[in-house]
């Protein structure tokens, strides 16, 4: 998980650059290519590897001049072998991808071996002469996974920088019909959709159990899925709030699954701050630890060979944990409280919530007691999560 940027931190809101980065989202799940420009004025072009076909690397061959190149994360790169943990680990490349490449370029079929977490890594056949280089957190690379990972998608894109450098990224960009991006405003993105979260509706909705509660929702200015807080009783701002941050788990809040301790979690935490009286709970919009329902299934397939839930995240490129907390932060602030009694056994929430301007005066243990199918979930928590049983 990488650290939350403080609110003093965060750059002024460019709308332009928002509506950017959003429309190139949506054109990267149809399957189809974007141009992204590097700070240096530069433009290269990607598409998902999830998606892509064998047609579409030729197209992005034939409308950049250059050879193909698969953008991972380091993460990945770490799991495939071709870094070691630790390697060139420097605060300026922390969160930074890996740029693949060989020469003549990478295949559709060597793009997705080298992506496809169903395939053992140790299976992998690396093509001949397949180069491996760190890339900066602002670079082209670095915006194209950052793309797919915002659009729930495998963290891996084919890229190709455009071999003639006579015209301007706009000009490039036009003449083929292609959305352009910039990396600056996809590494500023995150924050600057948060800052736009605005409080859309409310409603009383009695509980069971809490029937003094009101739902307000949140939803931010990309057009992404609302956030929710639950507010139970009527908590005096003026006095630390007892709160629950809590990512939604659609197989564990609606299904019941028995896989994790997130329903236990939710109805425990509903439950308890109606017996104190009052609190809130915010129900956040970041499925999987934040990496989508899609992809925790997939990780849920990787855990049914062995592997726990941190090792399943790495395997499939994300980071054990991509939550981030700005949003929880935002709300709590736009509802007027500033400090909170916190509900949590992770630490990280604390440190995090924390970094983005909400006091946490005291964490409030929340432990439930495993049900024979997630002891190795809870245990993983524990042993390397650092969760506090």
């Amino acid at each position: 998980m990488q650290p939350e940027r403080r609110p003093d931190q965060i750059p002024s809101i460019d709308e332009a650059a928002v509506r950017a980065v959003d429309r190139a989202l949506a054109a990267l799940r149809r399957g189809e290519v974007v141009a992204i420009e590097n700070t240096d004025g530069s433009v290269g072009a990607a598409v998902s590897v999830e998606s892509v076909a064998i047609d579409a690397v030729q197209r992005l061959k034939r409308l950049t001049g250059g050879v193909a190149g698969l953008a991972i994360t380091r993460r990945r790169a770490i799991v495939l072998g071709l870094l070691t943990e630790g390697e060139d680990d420097s605060p300026a490349l922390s969160g930074s991808v890996v740029a693949l490449g060989c020469a003549g370029g990478l295949t559709a079929d060597q793009a997705h071996a080298l992506a496809d977490p169903e395939q053992p890594p140790k299976g992998i056949v690396v093509p001949p002469g397949l180069t491996a280089r760190i890339m900066d957190a602002h670079s082209r690379d670095a915006a194209a996974v950052d793309l797919v990972r915002l659009a729930r998608l495998l963290p891996a894109a084919i890229t190709a920088a455009v071999a003639d450098t006579s015209r301007s990224a706009a000009e490039w960009a036009a003449e083929h019909d292609l959305l352009l991006v910039r990396a600056r405003d996809v590494a500023d993105y995150r924050s600057h959709v948060v800052r736009t979260l605005r409080r859309v509706a409310d409603a009383r909705v009695p509980l069971s159990g809490a029937e003094n509660t009101r739902i307000f929702a949140f939803r931010p200015a990309d057009g992404g899925p609302e956030h929710l807080a639950i507010v139970i009783g009527d908590p005096d701002p003026a006095h630390p709030v007892l709160a629950r941050l809590h990512s939604e788990c659609f197989t564990g809040d609606l299904l019941g699954s028995l896989r994790c301790d997130c329903g236990d979690q939710l109805r425990g935490a509903i439950a308890e701050i109606a017996r104190q009286g009052s609190g809130v709970l915010l129900y956040l919009a970041q499925e999987g630890r934040g990496i989508g329902l899609v992809n925790k299934l997939r990780a849920y397939r990787i855990q049914d060979k062995g592997f726990d839930t941190v090792d399943a995240n790495e395997i499939l490129g994300f980071e054990a944990d991509e939550r981030v907390y700005l949003p929880a932060a935002e709300m709590l602030r736009q509802l007027g409280y500033g400090a909170v009694r916190l509900m949590t056994n992770n630490p990280e929430k604390l440190r995090q919530l924390g970094r983005c301007g909400i006091n946490v005066v005291e964490r409030v243990a929340h432990i439930f007691p495993s049900n024979g199918h997630n002891e190795g979930y809870l245990r993983t928590k524990a042993e390397r999560s650092g969760h506090m049983f």
